[in-house]
C-alpha cells in the first residue's frame, strides 16, 4: 500500500517563498517533509523567500529556493529539472502563483488579458505538465485558483476567467495521471487577508468581501485567513489522496458551487 504521509516526502512549491505559498512550505516542513523547494517571482522576493527557506532548514527539511517567470513552458520546465537536481523528484508539487485584476471587461486592455492568461492559465498548465513528467509514482499535485469561480460576479473576467481553465486542467490530468496514483486537484480560496487581496480594492468593496462569507464573524479579520487554507492543502496532499479532479472552494461560505 502506498504511504500517503507527508513525512520524508520531496515538495515543491510554486511561488512558496510568501504569503499562502510560503505558510504552505512551512507548514509541511513541520509535518515532516524531507526536502523542499520553494520558487518565487522576481528578486524582490528575494528576502521573504531567504526567510521562508531559514525557516525551513531550521525546521529540518532540506530547502532550496529557484527565481523564475514561469509564464513560459521552457520556464516549468528548468523550475522542476533544477529541483530534481537539487532534492530529487518531487513526491508533492503545489503551484500557488497567481495574478488578480478587477477591472470592467469595456476597460481591459489585451495587454492585461494576455499577462492575466499568461500568469493563471498558461504558467499554470506547464506547471501542471511538467508535474505529470516529474512527480513520482503515487505523487500529489494541487494548484492555487478561487473562489470567484462559484461566484456571479463582474469585474473579475480575466482573473475568475483565467482561473476556470485550470478546473479542467484539474480534470484532464486526474485522469491521465490516475494510473500511475497520482491525485490532482484545486483548491479556491475565499478573499484572502494578503497584500494580493487589498491591491485591487476599494474600502467600500473590502468591507463588502469582509461581511460576505456565512462564517466571516468567526475570522480574525472577516476575509479567509491563510492559516484556514494550508490544512485543507495538508489534508489533499497526503491522507485525502482518493479525491481527485475536484476543485475544493475553501471559503468560509463565501461562494459555493
Amino acid at each position: 500500500m502506498a504511504d500517503h504521509s507527508i513525512k520524508g516526502k520531496t515538495v515543491l512549491i510554486a511561488g512558496g517563498a510568501k504569503n499562502l505559498g510560503g505558510l504552505i512550505a512551512r507548514d509541511l516542513a513541520a509535518a515532516g517533509a524531507k526536502a523542499i523547494a520553494i520558487h518565487y517571482n522576481s528578486v524582490a522576493s528575494k528576502p521573504e523567500a531567504d526567510k521562508t527557506l531559514a525557516d525551513l532548514k531550521a525546521a529540518g527539511a532540506h530547502a532550496v529556493a529557484f527565481q523564475a517567470d514561469l509564464t513560459t513552458a521552457a520556464a516549468n520546465a528548468k523550475l522542476f529539472a533544477d529541483t530534481v537536481a537539487a532534492i530529487g523528484k518531487p513526491d508533492i508539487a503545489i503551484n500557488t502563483v497567481g495574478k488578480v485584476l478587477k477591472k470592467p471587461i469595456a476597460e481591459t486592455s489585451e495587454d492585461e488579458f494576455d499577462a492575466m492568461f499568461a500568469v493563471n492559465t498558461k504558467a499554470a498548465y506547464f506547471f501542471i505538465k511538467e508535474a505529470g513528467a516529474h512527480l513520482n509514482d503515487n505523487g500529489k499535485l494541487l494548484t492555487l485558483v478561487t473562489s470567484l469561480l462559484g461566484a456571479y460576479t463582474p469585474f473579475y473576467s480575466t482573473y475568475a476567467g483565467s482561473k476556470a481553465a485550470v478546473e479542467h486542467f484539474t480534470r484532464a490530468a486526474s485522469k491521465e495521471y490516475g494510473a500511475r496514483g497520482i491525485s490532482v486537484n484545486a483548491v479556491g480560496p475565499g478573499p484572502m487577508d494578503t497584500p494580493f487581496f487589498y491591491g485591487q480594492e476599494a474600502p467600500d468593496a473590502v468591507a463588502y468581501h469582509k461581511a460576505a462569507a456565512a462564517l466571516s464573524a468567526f475570522s480574525k479579520t472577516g476575509l479567509t485567513d491563510i492559516e484556514d487554507i494550508a490544512p485543507f492543502v495538508r489534508f489533499l496532499v497526503s491522507d485525502g489522496w482518493w479525491m481527485t479532479g475536484q476543485t475544493i472552494l475553501v471559503n468560509g461560505g463565501y461562494t459555493t458551487k
